[in-house]
């Protein structure tokens, strides 16, 4: 079920309107049974994986409360970790194992052969394990109470507003939210209301539009036109960021109105000035999480330098193969790890300290970094990736043609994207990282009022609504 779609308007106006009626003492097991029906459109199969590692997690967590010091509770945790990992391993990164390991014995000339599994990825499993986790190690470290109520910690792992794509979110943030009573409130409605429909704008006024030129460029790059490509970068950097900005935003809008906080995941990341200052905006749940549970057990910065950086490279390589069983992606994540150490590095040579570009300027290399990184995380190879940065080079002897730049989607389709994500921008930037809902709910009635018609009456008349699942479900 996709948050932009009726059947979601529908199936969340149901539960609104049933939740606020149930006694407080029931809400969590009809929040339960709902993101368990939600999670079932999908596969009604794969929602015993959920049990499995709620169960597992559930038990775990209350038998390492049971033991006086960590050396005892290490077989517990370790249990919570092979669980939920070997889950991961087997649905999401055995088939590239597997393929990769008989790849090898190929060149080897070696006349074996590993069995291949063909495994649906299930929705959303790279996040609840996260979650769960999370959890586990928590109480491992005394930094989280085992929840007693196994009810509201199953709900905890599958929220429906976050299940499937995010934000990933801490125990010790949203289980002590479910034991709170909740009162229909017309601000945390109108707050919510607004957060979701700034979503909704980006989903399918910006990203799903542009997903069309992006997916003809890259299906076709034998024949793409250097211009092409160049629009196609531009354009997946924004598809992606709209696709998954706007999900994080319609669950944390749904969940505010049911009454519940979840963190914000996104925060204007295309204005910073630094690699480092992008990864504390974009998708802040999973890099706080890589922060908090890999690169502070690694050491961090309380090291060596050599020991540092390479802690750092580890933790984008990791998060780069978090984000799929594909070399693009472990690419990609070791460009932004490598760009990281290569900023570190150079800070640190003593002509360069007091040497400081214009803002604008870091703003710029920092975008068009990303964007360049993109490629590998969008393109279905490495050779594909490859081919098309080569192929941007013939754009020093190209001419521009409108006509051909705009064929992929034509050219009121084309248009329609640019002024779009010209908007979003200049939105964003004037906000800064204020949230957009808050935003909206400070100005005049008058202000507000326009602006709530001018995005329902754009969304209604100009969005792209062809059942287009959000990028990260695949995740």
């Amino acid at each position: 079920m996709l948050f932009n779609t009726l059947q979601y308007a529908l199936f969340f106006s149901l539960i609104v309107a049933a939740y606020y009626v149930i006694p407080h003492k029931w809400r969590w097991a009809f929040l339960l049974g709902a993101s368990y029906y939600f999670y079932m459109r999908w596969n009604p199969a794969y929602i015993g994986l959920i049990l499995l590692s709620t169960g597992v997690d559930y038990v775990a967590s209350r038998q390492m409360a049971r033991q006086p010091n960590r050396r005892k509770r290490r077989p517990y945790l370790a249990l919570s970790l092979i669980a939920n990992l070997g889950l991961l391993f087997t649905f999401k990164y055995l088939a590239f194992f597997t393929s990769n390991v008989n790849a090898a014995f190929t060149a080897l000339q070696m006349p074996f052969e590993i069995p291949a599994l063909s495994l649906l990825l299930p929705v959303g499993i790279s996040f609840y394990t996260f979650q769960t986790l999370s959890y586990t190690i928590d109480v491992y470290l005394d930094k989280q109470t085992p929840e007693p109520h196994l009810g509201k910690f199953a709900l905890f792992v599958a929220f429906f507003p976050q299940l499937v794509a995010g934000p990933i979110e801490r125990s010790t943030n949203l289980l002590p939210q479910f034991h709170r009573t909740v009162q229909a409130d017309y601000a945390r409605f109108a707050d919510g209301l607004r957060q979701i429909l700034w979503g909704l704008f980006k989903k399918a006024i910006i990203a799903d539009r542009v997903a069309q030129y992006v997916d003809h460029v890259y299906g076709d790059l034998g024949n793409a036109q250097p211009w092409q490509l160049i629009v196609a970068a531009y354009f997946f950097a924004f598809q992606i960021y709209c696709d998954f900005s706007g999900y994080s935003d319609m669950a944390i809008g749904s969940a505010r109105i049911l009454g519940f906080d979840l963190m914000q995941n996104f925060k204007t990341p295309y204005f910073a000035s630094s690699i480092r200052e992008f990864w504390g905006r974009w998708h802040i749940s999973l890099s706080t999480w890589f922060r908090d549970y890999l690169y502070i057990p690694l050491g961090g910065n309380r090291t060596s330098m050599q020991r540092w950086l390479l802690n750092l490279f580890i933790v984008f390589l990791v998060s780069g193969f978090w984000h799929g069983a594909n070399w693009t992606f472990i690419a990609w994540g070791a460009i932004h790890g490598g760009l990281i150490v290569f900023t570190i590095l150079i800070g640190r040579i003593p002509q360069l300290k007091s040497f400081t570009l214009p803002k604008l300027l870091t703003i710029l290399l920092t975008f068009h970094s990303v964007v360049l990184a993109w490629v590998f995380f969008r393109a279905a190879s490495i050779g594909d990736a490859v081919t098309f940065l080569l192929r941007l080079l013939d754009t020093r002897i190209q001419q521009l043609d409108l006509a051909l730049l705009t064929s992929p989607i034509g050219a009121a389709d084309f248009w329609i994207a640019i002024i779009a994500i010209g908007v979003m921008l200049i939105f964003e930037y004037f906000l800064g990282q204020e949230n957009p809902a808050s935003f909206i709910g400070k100005q005049p009635t008058w202000l507000r009022w326009t602006m709530y018609y001018s995005a329902l009456t754009t969304i209604i008349f100009f969005g792209v609504f062809e059942k287009s699942p959000f990028i990260y479900f695949q995740f």
